[in-house]
């Protein structure tokens, strides 16, 4: 656990007296200065506990710890300074988000009651991180394993979406791409709430009755509704729920909300949703390029670039053929997979979960599989 505690200060007399007096309560290291701080910072990572005097030549304490809150939020901030005025105090709250705020000289018990106050406090945001962190990998697997088996198609799609996002995330150097990438896997949950028959006349691409036509439209704020009673996944919720608006403000929802406004996850999303629904439909990678970039407000330029770019048609991987026993999970599968008889049970694209291995376990034990199974080299 990390328990470390760095305090920083221009006087090295003061540094040293701390180290003297607490370095066998604590885990303790100096720095004579921002600068420096935030060197040692970047070169051995974050600390627990950071106290920080004030007033110092170069960066001041206030703008360390704003950094420091910026970069290393779990780090609990303490400021310590002799100038005890009300405004200091109050910009080293708004500014730092400071835990606790000192005055000099400050004798050794109070520091020390500071340092045990700071690492519990360090503990305590770090236990309810790891503890939120945990219920959403808990979640988000369940969801993504529910889709899985009841629509594998489905499920095939957004594991290939989210690996492309992930790609063109990196590319536009995105913050949070985890979340543009939970928004292309869980982008389709909303289809667990689609009446059986009428996802079956959606998939097979058959008439819809108007009321029929409702659902599909508003299968995103389904989706939305779905994961916004999961912790930490608002953000992804609001990108689902934008999934199919257009750049001009156009398409659903229907709202004002348009260009910048839209959820970047959402506008790449979009892009990314659209660019797959045209290659299935047996447009290659170029000419389906080519499409989007004539349907005018639809996308956001800049991100239909990087999608052009870290996308465009290029070797694909080998394809390997095995037989259904040496199937794991893991593999990608590079073409559907049917019963012997024909019935078409998992599509091409999909990375074989455990969930899916064993339904075709299930399968094969009853209907039997064609064999060989296509797989990714």
């Amino acid at each position: 656990m990390n328990e470390r505690i760095l305090c920083v200060d221009d006087e090295p007399n003061l540094l040293a007296g701390i180290q003297r007096t607490l370095r066998k309560q604590f885990q303790l290291e100096t720095a004579p200065g921002g600068e420096a701080a935030l060197a040692l910072l970047e070169k051995d990572g974050p600390v627990a506990v950071i106290v920080s005097d004030m007033r110092m030549p170069g960066l001041s304490g206030l703008q360390l710890l704003a950094q420091v809150k910026e970069r290393w939020p779990d780090t609990v901030r303490v400021m310590l300074t002799g100038n005890a005025d009300q405004q200091t105090a109050i910009d080293a709250v708004n500014e730092g988000s400071i835990f606790r705020f000192l005055t000099k000289p400050c004798p050794p018990e109070t520091l020390a009651t500071a340092f045990t106050a700071g690492l519990a406090q360090h503990r305590l945001i770090t236990a309810e991180r790891e503890l939120l962190e945990k219920t959403l990998n808990g979640s988000v697997g369940l969801l993504t394993e529910m889709l899985s088996v009841l629509d594998p198609v489905q499920f095939g799609r957004c594991q290939v979406l989210r690996d492309q996002a992930r790609a063109v995330a990196g590319k536009l150097n995105l913050a949070d791409g985890w979340e543009v990438e939970m928004g292309a896997m869980l982008h389709g949950i909303g289809r667990v709430t689609l009446p059986p028959e009428v996802a079956a006349r959606a998939r097979a691409d058959a008439s819809l009755s108007e009321a029929e036509r409702t659902m599909i439209r508003r299968l995103p704020e389904a989706a939305s509704n779905l994961l916004a009673h999961v912790p930490r996944l608002e953000p992804v919720a609001r990108i689902v729920l934008f999934q199919d608006k257009h750049y001009d403000g156009s398409g659903f929802p229907i709202d004002t909300t348009a260009g910048r406004d839209i959820p970047a996850g959402a506008r790449l999303l979009k892009i990314l949703i659209d660019l797959k629904a045209l290659e299935e439909r047996g447009r290659s990678r170029r000419d389906s390029l080519l499409t989007l970039r004539e349907r005018a407000g639809f996308y956001d330029p800049d991100y239909l670039e990087a999608v052009a770019e870290v996308l465009a048609p290029g070797a694909s991987r080998p394809v390997l053929a095995i037989p259904f026993r040496d199937l794991r999970a893991g593999h990608i599968l590079v073409a559907e997979v049917v019963t012997r008889d024909g019935m078409p049970l998992i599509s091409g694209g999909n990375r074989v979960t455990p969930g899916l291995l064993q339904r075709l376990h299930n399968f094969s034990d009853t209907s039997g599989l064609r064999e060989p199974i296509y797989v990714e080299g």
